[in-house]
């Protein structure tokens, strides 16, 4: 998913959005998205920019107010 907008960080999964990320799923868990489903714009260990996932495998840092998958944001804090 290449044209994701930066500006709108957290969605809620309507028609548009499921029939743009279903083909893959949530990169973070792997299940498919379902309509009304909340989903934020994170990075993570996939190495090809941010992506929209499930907020439940979300971590918002404070500090930059930019959402990690939940694993990716641990290792990051355990190397610091």
């Amino acid at each position: 998913m290449n044209d994701i907008n930066a500006c709108n960080p957290k969605i809620i999964m309507d028609l548009e959005a499921l029939n743009a990320t279903n083909a893959q799923g949530c990169v973070a868990c792997g299940r498919k998205f379902n309509l009304g489903d909340t989903a934020v714009l994170a990075c993570g260990a996939w190495g090809s920019g941010s992506r929209y996932i499930h907020e439940n495998e979300a971590v918002l840092d404070g500090r930059t107010s930019q959402y990690f998958e939940r694993g990716y944001y641990m290792s990051l804090k355990a190397g610091t």
